[in-house]
C-alpha cells in the first residue's frame, strides 16, 4: 500500500479521496488554488500545498506545479478525481516518468477511450454496438454536410475530447448544422484545447445508461451494474439512481458483458464507465467511456454496500480485486441529487458567494458529499456542484420518500442551489413511474417547477 497520496483535485472528491485514504491508513497531501485556502480538503488533509492563483489553469492545471508538490511532499502516487487532469493521458505519463504511481488507468488506456471518435472505433472492433456516425474527425463544413445527409437528420455534433456537455451541439437541418459545426469546435478548443469533432445521429429522448467497471492489473474485469443518468439539463446530470427503472436482467447481462469486453480490449485498469444510449426498444449505443472515478460513484456504493475509491487506490498499489467487489450483488435502490450552486428559477443562473447558515440533513439511508459549512464562499472560478444528496431505501419508492425527506431538510442560506428543483422532481407523476428520459427536464419539469417554489 502506499505511504503517500497527493489528491490532485479540490471540492468534494478531493474529501471523498482523503476519507478513503484515512481508513486504508495512508497519509494525504492536499493542493489548492489561493482562493481554496479555506477548502474543508485543505483542513482535513495531512498536509497541503499552494499551487497557484484561481484559475485552474494556473493552479488545477499546472502539471509542473503538481508534480512539484509531489515531489517536495514525497508522494507515491497521486489521485486525479474527477474532471481537471483525471483523463489527461500526458500527465499520467508525466507521473510515470517520475515514479509517482498515478491512480488510474494506463495513459494508453486514456488515450484510447479519452479520444472519443477511437472509442467508437474501439468499441466496434469489440462488437459493442455505436451509434451510426462519421468515420473518424470531421475537419470541414463541407464534409459535416456531407456526413449528416449520409446518416439523416437530426444529429448531434461532439467534441472528440469532450465532457461535461461541452463541445455538444444538436442540429436538425443544414441551417442548424453549419451553426452547431462551428459552435462546438469553438466550445471544444476552448474547453480542452483541441477542437476536433465527429458527428453521430441523434437519438431523440433516449435514456442514458452508465456502467461501472472496476478492473485490476492482473486483468480480472468486472462490472457493477448501471446507473440511469436520464435526468438532465443542457446535457449535465442532474440526478441519477441505481437501478435503472428501464433495465431489465435480460438487457443488464447484454449491456454488463459489452461493458466488461470493451474494458478488456483496452487493457483497463481501475474505475471506469462505459456509457450508453438506450431508445425506447431496448436498443443500446456505446456513447464514450469516462476513464475515471464519476461523480455518481456514490449511488452504486451504497446500493451494493462496498467503497470504490478504496478499491481504486487498492488495485493502483497492485492489489487483486476485492471478492466483495468482484461478487457485489445489489442490495438497496440508491439516488443521487446533485446540489449546485445556481438559481433554478432565473434560468440557473450561477449564485457563488457566502453560505450564511448551512444544515445537512441526516439519518437513516442519507448520505452527504459535501465540502461546504457555514461561512463557507462559494467561488466562482469552479463547478457550481457544492453537494451530493445520497438517499437509500428497500425499494425505489422507499428511496424516494427519503430523497424527498432529505432535500426538506436541507438548509442552505446566502446562495440560491438547485434543491427546490430536485424537490420538485421527486414529486412530479412522471418520475415517480420512472417514465423519463433525457428529454425529461426540459419538456415536463421546467414549466411546472414554479408550482413547488418555496
Amino acid at each position: 500500500m502506499f505511504n503517500k497520496v497527493l489528491i490532485a483535485n479540490r471540492g468534494e472528491i478531493a474529501l471523498r479521496i482523503i476519507r478513503a485514504c484515512k481508513e486504508l491508513g495512508v497519509r494525504t497531501l492536499a493542493v489548492y488554488s489561493e482562493p481554496d485556502i479555506d477548502s474543508l480538503h485543505v483542513q482535513l488533509a495531512d498536509e497541503a500545498i499552494c499551487i497557484g492563483p484561481a484559475p485552474s489553469h494556473s493552479s488545477y492545471l499546472k502539471i509542473d506545479r503538481i508534480i512539484s508538490a509531489a515531489e517536495i511532499g514525497d508522494v507515491d502516487a497521486i489521485h486525479p478525481g474527477y474532471g481537471f487532469l483525471a483523463e489527461n493521458a500526458h500527465f499520467a505519463e508525466v507521473c510515470e516518468s517520475c515514479n509517482i504511481k498515478f491512480i488510474g488507468p494506463t495513459p494508453a488506456a486514456i488515450r484510447a477511450m479519452g479520444d472519443k471518435n477511437m472509442a467508437r472505433e474501439t468499441a466496434r472492433k469489440a462488437g459493442v454496438p455505436v451509434t451510426p456516425g462519421s468515420d473518424g474527425l470531421v475537419e470541414t463544413e463541407a464534409d459535416a454536410l456531407k456526413v449528416a445527409k449520409k446518416i439523416g437528420y437530426p444529429v448531434m455534433i461532439k467534441a472528440v475530447a469532450g465532457g461535461g456537455g461541452k463541445g455538444m451541439r444538436p442540429a436538425h437541418n443544414e441551417m442548424s448544422l453549419v451553426q452547431a459545426f462551428h459552435g462546438a469546435r469553438m466550445e471544444a478548443e476552448k474547453a480542452f484545447g483541441n477542437a476536433g469533432v465527429y458527428i453521430e445521429k441523434l437519438i431523440l429522448n433516449p435514456h442514458h445508461i452508465e456502467f461501472q467497471i472496476m478492473a485490476d492489473e492482473h486483468g480480472e474485469v468486472v462490472h457493477v451494474g448501471e446507473r440511469d443518468c436520464s435526468i438532465q439539463r443542457r446535457n449535465q446530470k442532474i440526478i441519477e439512481e441505481t437501478p435503472s427503472p428501464l433495465m431489465t436482467p435480460e438487457l443488464r447481462k447484454k449491456m454488463g458483458d459489452a461493458s466488461v469486453a470493451l474494458a478488456k480490449e483496452v487493457g483497463y485498469q481501475g474505475a471506469g464507465t462505459m456509457e450508453y444510449l438506450v431508445d425506447d426498444r431496448l436498443n443500446f449505443y456505446f456513447m464514450e467511456m469516462n476513464t475515471r472515478i464519476q461523480v455518481e460513484h456514490t449511488i452504486t456504493e451504497e446500493a451494493y454496500g462496498i467503497d470504490l475509491v478504496k478499491e481504486q487506490i487498492k488495485v493502483a498499489a497492485g492489489e487483486t480485486l476485492s471478492s466483495f467487489v468482484r461478487d457485489a450483488k445489489i442490495k438497496y435502490h440508491a439516488i443521487e441529487c446533485r446540489v449546485n450552486a445556481e438559481d433554478p428559477f432565473n434560468n440557473f443562473q450561477p449564485s457563488p458567494g457566502r453560505i450564511e447558515l448551512y444544515y445537512a440533513p441526516g439519518g437513516r439511508g442519507v448520505r452527504i458529499d459535501s465540502h461546504a459549512y457555514s461561512g463557507y464562499t462559494v467561488p466562482p472560478y469552479y463547478d457550481s456542484m457544492i453537494a451530493k444528496v445520497i438517499a437509500m431505501g428497500t425499494t425505489r419508492d422507499h428511496a424516494i420518500e427519503r430523497m424527498r425527506r432529505a432535500l426538506g431538510e436541507y438548509l442552505i442560506r446566502g446562495i440560491k442551489t438547485t434543491i427546490p428543483f430536485q424537490e420538485a422532481i421527486m414529486r412530479d407523476p412522471d418520475f415517480l413511474r420512472g417514465n423519463y428520459n433525457t428529454g425529461f427536464v426540459e419538456k415536463i419539469i421546467t414549466s411546472r417547477v414554479a408550482e413547488f417554489k418555496r
